[in-house]
C-alpha cells in the first residue's frame, strides 16, 4: 500500500524517481497505470489495483459513466519503472496535471498521487 508523502523533481526528460517506501508494492505487482482526474493531479495505480476499477467501470452504462469512461480512460497510459527506478510521465499528462519541475508524491492506499508542488501547497 502507498503511504505518506514526499517532494521530488521531473528531470528533463519527463522522469521522476519513485521513492523506495513504494518501489516494493510498485514491483510485487508489476506496471502500473496513470491517469488524470478532477482534482488536478494524476492518479498512478499498480496493475492488480487498476483491474479491479476497469472491471467496476466496465460494467457502469449511464450517460455520466460515459463521460466519465472518455476523460479518464482517454487520458490513461501504462507506466513502469526503469532501471533507475523511475516512471516516465507523458507530455499530455504532465500539461493536464501543471507538474514542472518541482512536485510532491502522496501515498492514498491503493494508489499514489502525482501533484504540481503549487498545487499541492494550495491544496492543503
Amino acid at each position: 500500500m502507498f503511504k505518506s508523502s514526499s517532494f521530488h523533481t521531473i528531470d528533463p526528460k519527463s522522469r521522476v524517481i519513485i521513492p523506495s517506501r513504494f518501489r516494493a508494492h510498485i514491483k510485487a505487482f508489476g506496471n502500473g497505470v496513470m491517469i488524470s482526474n478532477m482534482d488536478g493531479c494524476l492518479y498512478a495505480y499498480v496493475l492488480d489495483e487498476w483491474m479491479k476499477i476497469e472491471k467496476k467501470i466496465l460494467s457502469a452504462k449511464s450517460r455520466y459513466m460515459r463521460q466519465f469512461k472518455r476523460f479518464f480512460l482517454g487520458n490513461a497510459c501504462e507506466c513502469m519503472c526503469d532501471k533507475q527506478d523511475r516512471i516516465l510521465i507523458p507530455q499530455s499528462l504532465k500539461s493536464y496535471a501543471g507538474l514542472e519541475k518541482k512536485i510532491v508524491l502522496v501515498g492514498v492506499l491503493d494508489h499514489f498521487e502525482i501533484w504540481s508542488r503549487e498545487r499541492w501547497d494550495n491544496e492543503k
